[in-house]
């Protein structure tokens, strides 16, 4: 029980390194040029993430993943592509405020995904903990959005979008599901390595079909600089902390940490613009404070 407990404690703390990580990359990605291609630079940020894993995972491997295995990583790959080809998509038909609010719904998708899948059990407190921390993120993203939901609609754009966040959600049960009947290995850096290559691929492959590939030669020594870091913190880390925490934790435990990215966001904006500070944002930022004591505070029986 000793051990079982350190490796949560062990898994909570990366996932909060993992939101920070999260949270960071969001002002590095707004220093990037305008007009680069977002889905081949992802394809990049996924490509240099791999090439920082591989040594871990040439270490780790125990020789080329069975055809079962491979075709896992490529759903896995296929999450990936899915979630960010959608918000890219989506990103000039849907307002930010729309797309912060359909993402808080990844939780409790995770969830109901995984109670379909066999990976989670049914879980009062934890869906308690999961409505709690979507109900805190709604409240900060209705602070930014200046106390209001106006900006809110649904459309085709929207339902695209949330189609993403279903894919978002799939990646950690699938990771899950594998590991639960030995399909994946449990070395947490080699899943992350096959994932980030199949998703880069097919990343890659969606780029070259709706993007201009010449448009990257306008990166500039900064660019490159960026996407480097974006690859090494953004992609290779946080990947990795997540397969890392989903052996231990539940779908649903893992991507309730994605509450925390807009309480990061939050802080960093009253860093940088003091004077939007104000008591708007309390209600929002307490919820999801409260809800990710409440999941540090659960008993490991009950993930």
């Amino acid at each position: 029980m000793p051990e079982t407990t350190s490796r949560t404690t062990l898994a909570h703390l990366g996932m909060l390194l993992w939101a920070a990580f999260v949270g960071l990359s969001f002002p590095a990605v707004g220093l990037l040029g305008e007009g680069l291609p977002p889905l081949l630079l992802t394809c990049m940020r996924f490509t240099i993430a791999a090439l920082v894993l591989a040594p871990l995972a040439w270490k780790q491997s125990e020789g080329l993943p069975r055809v079962s295995t491979l075709l896992l990583y490529a759903l896995m790959g296929l999450c990936l592509a899915g979630f960010f080809g959608t918000m890219f998509w989506a990103a000039h038909r849907v307002t930010a405020l729309s797309m912060a609010t359909l993402f808080v719904s990844v939780p409790l998708l995770a969830y109901c995904l995984g109670r379909g899948l066999g990976v989670e059990q049914p879980a009062g407190r934890l869906l308690a903990v999961l409505a709690l921390g979507a109900s805190g993120a709604l409240g900060l993203a209705w602070a930014e959005n200046g106390g209001n939901f106006a900006g809110m609609q649904l459309g085709l754009g929207e339902l695209g979008f949330f189609f993403g966040c279903v894919a978002s959600a799939l990646y950690p049960v699938l990771s899950k599901w594998g590991l639960a009947r030995g399909v994946l290995p449990k070395q947490a850096g080699l899943r992350t390595f096959w994932s980030l290559v199949c998703g880069a691929v097919l990343i890659g492959l969606m780029g070259l079909f709706w993007e201009s590939p010449g448009t990257l030669l306008r990166m500039n020594l900064l660019d490159l600089l960026l996407v480097t870091y974006l690859g090494v913190f953004s992609s290779a880390m946080t990947f990795f902390l997540q397969q890392r925490a989903t052996s231990v934790l539940t779908p649903g435990a893992v991507t309730a940490y994605s509450y925390l990215v807009p309480f990061v966001s939050m802080l960093l904006l009253f860093f940088d613009q003091p004077a939007r500070m104000g008591w708007h944002w309390a209600p929002g930022a307490l919820l999801v404070v409260v809800a990710i004591v409440l999941l540090l505070r659960q008993e490991p029986a009950s993930r």
